[in-house]
């Protein structure tokens, strides 16, 4: 017993500290965040910040590993539904994490800011292995059940799940970049559009799926996140 209150001591105060630097990234930004505004926030010492986080990199790991965890407490139920066919899976998938991140968009657009600002490559580096990790084998699975339903064809099932998580990211870096781009005026409508049909298109081709099987984001979202951005 004293250990299990010992372990969520520690996660609570762990939460404590991912709390208020998520506050402050909101606020002030991650670059102008400091370890010494979170301590001066929550009244810790620097000896109590750096037992839960050996440095501001390694909180911002916390930042995205917790990220995940939400995203894969409200998503990933949909994937293992053994009452939803293959393809439903997946379109309820992208529509679930549409609407979860639409929940909280002011707070991601702060985050994604700095997540693709230049001293933040390494971290991308390592978190995106970690992710594949993490849910290529959930993804593997729904295709294997795509293949044996035949709405998908792929002969490669088992890689599958991690190019398609692949393809996923790069959609999302590519749209960050047209998002944030100096010369985003350049950029109309279609052009949004198109990237992401032609992302669509490349992971219909990975599945083995029919051409408009799946739907990743409508136009009337993708532009939602065009304005807001502005």
């Amino acid at each position: 017993m004293a250990r299990v209150l010992k372990e969520k001591e520690y996660a609570d105060r762990r939460n404590e500290i991912l709390d208020s630097a998520q506050r402050l990234v909101y606020t002030i930004g991650y670059d102008q965040m400091t370890i010494q505004d979170i301590l001066d926030e929550l009244h810790i010492s620097k000896g109590a910040f750096y037992h839960y986080f050996d440095s501001k990199q390694t909180l911002l790991e916390g930042l995205i590993e917790r990220l995940q965890d939400e995203a894969e407490a409200n998503i990933t139920p949909i994937l293992s539904d053994p009452a939803l066919p293959a393809l439903e899976k997946f379109n309820r998938y992208f529509a679930a994490a549409s609407s979860w991140k639409a929940g909280q968009k002011e707070y991601l657009i702060a985050f994604t800011r700095m997540w693709y600002a230049d001293e933040n490559a390494l971290v991308r580096q390592k978190v995106q292995p970690a992710l594949v990790a993490r849910f290529g084998p959930i993804f593997s699975r729904v295709i294997r059940q795509g293949i044996a339903e035949g709405s998908m064809s792929t002969p490669y099932p088992e890689q599958a799940g991690s190019v398609i998580l692949n393809l996923f990211t790069a959609l999302g870096d590519a749209f960050v970049k047209m998002l944030f781009s100096p010369e985003r005026s350049k950029f109309g409508r279609q052009d949004y559009e198109l990237l992401f049909a032609a992302y669509t298109d490349a992971m219909e081709r990975v599945l083995g799926a029919a051409p408009g099987s799946i739907q990743l984001l409508d136009a009337k979202t993708i532009h939602e996140w065009v304005e807001v951005t502005l």
